[in-house]
């Protein structure tokens, strides 16, 4: 943990810098930029989901090439070029449009004109600057973190990834109070550069644990095993598996070369599990006595880690319409609270980006007590180091995240009536239930993915396999964008008045509340989707990890039962 100290300043930082950009943007491009209101959520939404998206590329090249350090440490540094460069454009009047109120310019009389040519272009790249520096950061801070223990450590291993939600709470909270607070009162060039400067401190942090970390160094290209599976499989496809399969080729359990039996979780060998029966064509000799191809002919191990990356495809598949609902709280809902009084006194106003810091506050009270009281507690009754399994929280996350949607729509129902019917406005605390809701659910989802994918990983994959979860954000602000155009389209054209729930400026003509039933309901089928794949997947026994003392009795019983199946299976093939 001194080590993964280290790690946890640079997540807090950066995440504080990138937050304070993202979650206050739709203002900015919005107000100084002047894109319309849909455009501009689009904008954001595709900012973030390039983030999450790069994550890949940046889990790639630490596991193939760079390793974790030197990854986080030159992107550190792109992505702070990308924040110096948004705040110098924040600051020169003449790389942004002239100024005008686009909630005022509803006929067009202020002449807003929208940031193009050169404007536009130093927004994109200062914006994808940070989206590659950050994307690339975020897969292998956690992933280097958790590097710093050792895999059966199954308890250390939970703590941390809850101390790292932790650590993501604080630098969002900070991000959502002090840095949107400066944006609103001293001006975006100042926001930005204090975000720059929050950068610069989290990369002073990574350097000086320099002399702790515990590195792993990269293992070439993590894809090419991966698809000498797939070709050695398709060539193979014409071969009948056979019903015994300690004879494939690498089989941990082959008796041939492996006489004596290791299960052992810090063994790198898998064992074979049923799924997938095709891939293990790919691993059936047909050449006695000679040495096939690595194309013609795989280990079991390289089998059953293509079938944990196609296993866990539908898991990640089920967390994107949660990031869906992600998105419309930092795009629609900042803009909820833009249409509302958010005063609390004549002199203090709540900045409606500062919204999203809610749930921030009360995780921060939340994540602790969850490790602390509900941990022990829950582990009493399920024998589990982690309370829970990952892919129980993910699904209470799942389900929760439904009514965050729910209260959103209700209160976007309420508001809009009293502002059409009484001309009232209401507080901007009455869309506070949304956030909280989401926040709750954020602490299930989004740790129990983390912790899924880096456990079901082997030894020079995890930085990719973590990144899978940041793909997930990815995709679900991409189908925030499709979604926000195609309901656009389609109720523009079962509308009298020919306006879509979404295309104009003003929320009072927008029908947000019905775009927010529809969120509900895609959430909820979701979460029925999530139980069938849920209940379908099955963990490799070979990576389950060394138990706690209080466990040890039940895993002596299992590991004898399966010691005793396979003795029968090697008395059976001697004989």
């Amino acid at each position: 943990m001194t080590a993964a100290v280290f790690v946890l300043g640079l997540q807090a930082f950066e995440m504080t810098a990138i937050a304070a950009v993202g979650n206050n943007l739709i203002t900015y491009v919005f107000n100084e930029m002047h894109f319309p209101l849909s455009k501009s959520a689009n904008i954001v939404t595709n900012f973030i989901g390039t983030v999450f998206l790069l994550s890949l590329f940046g889990g790639f090249l630490s596991d193939s090439y760079l390793g974790s350090f030197w990854t986080m440490l030159i992107f550190g540094f792109v992505e702070l070029s990308g924040f110096i460069l948004l705040s110098v454009q924040a600051h020169l009047p003449q790389l942004r449009p002239s100024p005008c109120n686009m909630l005022t310019d509803t006929d067009g009389t202020q002449n807003c004109q929208e940031a193009k040519g050169y404007k536009a272009l130093i927004l994109y790249l200062a914006l994808y600057l940070v989206a590659l520096g950050s994307g690339c950061l975020k897969p292998n801070i956690i992933s280097h973190g958790a590097d710093q223990f050792k895999k059966q450590e199954s308890k250390k291993l939970s703590t941390y990834f809850n101390v790292a939600y932790f650590a993501f709470c604080m630098g969002q909270l900070i991000a959502l109070t002090l840095l949107v607070w400066v944006q609103t009162h001293s001006g975006m060039d100042i926001g930005f550069g204090v975000s720059a400067a929050a950068m610069a401190v989290g990369l002073i942090s990574l350097i000086f644990g320099i002399f702790v970390y515990r590195n792993k160094s990269p293992r070439g290209s993590i894809f090419t095993p991966i698809a000498q599976v797939f070709v050695a499989a398709i060539t193979k496809r014409k071969q009948i598996c056979p019903s015994n399969t300690y004879i494939l080729h690498g089989s941990q359990n082959n008796i041939a070369t492996n006489r004596v039996l290791a299960i052992s979780p810090n063994n790198r060998n898998l064992l074979h599990t049923e799924k997938f029966r095709f891939l293990d064509k790919a691993c059936i000799k047909v050449q006695d006595g000679a040495n096939e191809s690595p194309w013609k002919l795989c280990t079991v191990t390289q089998v059953e880690q293509v079938k944990i990356i196609m296993s866990v495809v539908p898991i990640f598949a089920c967390t994107i319409i949660f990031n869906t609902i992600l998105a419309q709280l930092q795009t629609f809902s900042v803009q909820q609270g833009s249409a509302m009084d958010n005063k609390i006194t004549n002199r203090f106003q709540i900045p409606p980006a500062s919204l999203q810091a809610i749930p921030y506050i009360l995780l921060i009270f939340v994540v602790p007590l969850y490790e602390i009281v509900f941990v022990p507690v829950a582990s009493k009754f399920t024998k589990k180091d982690s309370g829970i399994s990952p892919l129980q929280r993910v699904g209470v996350g799942l389900f929760v995240a439904t009514f965050s949607m729910v209260a959103a729509a209700l209160i976007e129902k309420k508001r809009r009536t009293a502002a059409l019917n009484s001309n009232q406005i209401l507080s901007i605390f009455w869309i506070a239930p949304q956030f909280l809701i989401f926040g709750l659910s954020e602490m299930f989802t989004a740790v129990g993915l983390i912790e899924f994918f880096y456990k079901q990983s082997l030894e020079g994959m995890q930085s990719f396999l973590t990144a899978m979860t940041y793909c997930s954000y990815s995709f679900g602000f991409y189908l925030s964008s499709l979604l926000v155009s195609l309901v656009n389209k389609i109720t523009s054209r079962t509308s009298s008045s020919a306006h879509g729930w979404l295309s104009d400026n003003d929320l009072n003509k927008d029908r947000l509340d019905l775009f927010y039933w529809l969120l509900a309901a895609l959430s909820l089928i979701n979460f029925f989707n999530y139980l069938f794949w849920s209940r379908w997947y099955s963990y490799n026994p070979s990576l389950s990890p060394t138990t706690t003392p209080h466990e040890s009795h039940g895993e002596d019983l299992e590991n004898q039962s399966l010691n005793n199946n396979i003795s029968k299976h090697i008395l059976r093939a001697d004989n």
